[in-house]
């Protein structure tokens, strides 16, 4: 899809399409309203008569309107008017961009990007059109013998500016917007992928694909190097399986001299049986997704890497199978960890923690400004805030408030959940230093309370995603969460690393 910045009166517009909003009830949106009195009330005519309400979804595409330069104008519902935020401007685009996908228009003038979002800018705007956009084009049919064809696909948007000296700041949000859509959509590529196409050999392959690509340094550990370092829980997950375990090292150099990296750390597990504690077959192809954190760290990684943001990341990405086998982790089972402190696996299927255990650890070595790790980890965290909201906790509520506000802004919402020392005591093992599970309560937060007793030496947050990272049902499928989150957070640490520098 090709994206362009215009500046310009839609009545003076020659394109196949012009895409003009619609309020309920029935109130047209300026451009609309421009549109409308050059063809002589044609557009209000329609509305009078009930082709088109304004309601949120709805699309009405007109043919020859008098006296306007472009083939069709397509009105688009936007709801009302008060009600028009965020989540709607996105859904109105995405709506525009699948109508005019299957109706033979292959470009199109938006005008949406001139409507009032509360609290946006036009930047914001022009991002989150890109975004959305390019997610309702998105297909994942390359497995399939036939893939399907659109006969005259949608190619290019023109995005509309209402002053001319916002088209500088537009053309930048435009890049933005297709970086962090090209990070999805590697995410979703390989989360996609089945676990006998994705297994961690090729998850290193496209790591290391990725990194020829941006010029990056990669590292991908074997196990014997992962056993000269003591990584035994992560070991431990891998022996009920044919495949290796590896642990890719990527990084992320933004030309910031004596800058501290960032390191993020995601969750490999290419499919996860649930080892001796195994999972109840429905739905179980679904954990093929047990590896989205170690895809989103990925896209994450493409997206900055496009945008060229002056900041150090580290990606680490602990990955491996856990399936049932005579040589699998048993309930009871005492391992050793890569920091010293042993742990009594209780739940063969509470594996996530263990792989991402040892790679927090091998984070210290880089001496982080901050970590954070992303993880389809607990079933509770899809009980509690469903499919919405990722879980957040957090040691530094400074770190916490700045991944909020990131999700916030690109769509890609998290929310806190506490991480108070009342809840390790959940996690006491009368035969190690702690158990890999604590009970039924609370079960996100033991989880983090887990992982944070590896993450003393920095500032560290985890991000659960165990409800956002994919959909099930008729929609199954990765849904590119959080690299829009994970991005924005970077692109703020990047710029708060910039006026430190300017002010020293």
């Amino acid at each position: 899809m090709e994206f362009s910045i215009k500046s310009g009166s839609p009545e003076k517009q020659r394109t196949a399409c012009l895409v003009v909003g619609v309020y309920e009830p029935r109130k047209l949106s300026l451009a609309a309203d421009l549109i409308d009195r050059i063809s002589n009330g044609y557009l209000s005519d329609i509305i009078r008569r009930g082709d088109m309400e304004g309601k949120a979804g709805s699309v009405l595409l007109l043919h020859n309107v008098p006296n306007t330069l472009c083939d069709r104008v397509l009105l688009v519902g936007l709801g009302k008017e008060r009600e028009f935020k965020d989540g709607e401007y996105r859904n109105a685009v995405a709506t525009a961009v699948r109508t005019l996908n299957d109706t033979g228009s292959m470009e199109a003038s938006f005008y949406l990007p001139e409507l009032g979002v509360r609290k946006r800018d036009m930047a914001w705007k022009i991002e989150q059109a890109v975004t959305s956009a390019m997610q309702a084009i998105y297909r994942f049919d390359q497995l399939k013998s036939k893939q399907e064809e659109v006969r005259r696909p949608l190619r290019k948007i023109t995005l509309s500016v209402t002053r001319r000296n916002e088209l500088t700041l537009a053309e930048e949000a435009v890049e933005r917007g297709l970086a962090i859509a090209r990070g999805m959509a590697l995410m979703k590529n390989l989360a996609n992928l089945p676990g006998n196409i994705c297994t961690p050999s090729y998850l290193a392959d496209q790591a290391k694909e990725l990194a020829k690509a941006h010029k990056l340094k990669i590292e991908v550990l074997e196990q014997a190097e992962m056993e000269k370092l003591g990584m035994g829980a992560l070991l431990s997950v891998a022996k009920g399986s044919r495949q290796s375990p590896k642990l890719i090292v990527l990084h992320y150099n933004g030309g910031v001299a004596k800058q501290k990296p960032v390191v993020l750390v995601g969750k490999g597990i290419t499919f996860d049986a649930g080892g001796i504690s195994l999972k109840p077959p429905a739905d179980m192809d679904e954990m093929k997704f047990d590896m989205s954190g170690a895809a989103s760290v990925l896209g994450t990684i493409k997206a900055i890497a496009e945008i060229k943001l002056p900041i150090n990341v580290v990606a680490i990405i602990p990955t491996c199978e856990n399936l049932p086998d005579g040589n699998a982790n048993k309930p009871g089972d005492v391992i050793a960890t890569m920091s010293g402190q042993t742990v009594e696996v209780l739940n063969t299927d509470a594996e996530g923690r263990l792989i991402l255990c040892d790679a927090l650890t091998y984070a210290e070595r880089f001496d982080p400004e901050l970590v954070v790790d992303v993880a389809t980890l607990t079933g509770a965290c899809v009980i509690a805030l469903g499919s919405h909201a990722t879980g957040l906790l957090a040691n530094n509520d400074t770190l916490a408030r700045e991944l909020l506000r990131a999700g916030e802004y690109s769509g890609d919402r998290a929310w806190q959940l506490p991480l108070w020392d009342d809840y390790q005591e959940q996690l006491k093992s009368n035969f190690a230093d702690m158990a890999n599970i604590g009970g039924r309560m609370a079960g996100t937060i033991t989880g983090a309370c887990f992982l944070a007793r590896f993450a003393k030496k920095f500032d560290w947050a985890h991000l659960d995603v165990a409800g956002t990272a994919y959909k099930s049902g008729k929609d199954k499928g990765s849904t590119g969460r959080p690299v829009p989150m994970l991005t924005h957070f970077l692109i703020q640490v990047a710029e708060e690393g910039r006026r430190r520098g300017e002010h020293k």
